[in-house]
């Protein structure tokens, strides 16, 4: 998803939307994040959208889905560029209607990184965390998760007594699968992974990430 916008594609589309504000999900990089007004991850995208003066129009980059359930729940004017995450967007309406289904009794929750029409069959759109939050204080015994399949053993390492099912079989990101312990250990020890940004970019995209941070 970071991929799917640079910092130079971003500064013409808002060349192309003056006056506008900028919202940017932390899940991209330093030059996007350096071209935005503020940032947001998915549990406060929420109150980072109600910060921002009414009259001001919103671009929210790179996740057009996250982008329009923002939009939905704030009632505001948002203009998502075309990005996504390709493991939420791949989840269909479908596959979620077939465990739906088969566990007629469990409570449907998804990340809001998933399409409208999947976030229209759950119960509630939330965050990782959101949703760790939401399977604690649930009465509810029997869930299907909507979000990569690596938070299953942490649901079920901290919820053993409740049952989790994944919305579909493939909800896996490769891309988070390749961070092991071998490859940070080895990362750590060598120092031979350094990514260095230009201090014109770090200031920027600290600003926008400080904003975010001040908001209670």
């Amino acid at each position: 998803m970071a991929d799917m916008i640079t910092g130079e594609k971003l500064r013409e589309w808002k060349n192309t939307h003056p006056g506008t504000k900028v919202v940017c999900y932390v899940n991209s990089s330093a030059e996007v994040k350096a071209e935005s007004d503020i940032c947001c991850t998915s549990s406060n995208a929420i109150q980072v959208v109600n910060s921002i003066p009414p009259e001001n129009q919103i671009l929210f980059v790179p996740d057009q889905n996250l982008g329009n359930f923002l939009a939905r729940k704030t009632g505001r004017n948002i203009e998502c560029w075309p990005g996504y995450c390709p493991t939420h967007h791949n989840v269909t309406a479908e596959e979620v209607r077939e465990q739906k289904a088969r566990y007629p009794e469990a409570i449907v929750l998804v990340h809001p990184e998933c399409r409208p029409e999947v976030i229209d069959l759950a119960d509630e759109a939330l965050s990782t965390g959101g949703i760790l939050k939401y399977v604690e204080k649930s009465p509810a015994r029997e869930f299907i998760i909507g979000t990569e399949i690596g938070l299953l053993h942490q649901l079920q390492t901290r919820f053993p007594d409740k049952v989790f099912h994944i919305a579909r079989d493939e909800f896996i990101c490769p891309n988070m699968k390749l961070n092991t312990l071998e490859n940070l250990a080895y990362a750590m020890d060598t120092l031979e992974y350094r990514i260095e940004v230009p201090e014109d970019v770090r200031e920027k995209a600290y600003r926008s990430l400080e904003r975010m941070l001040s908001i209670s």
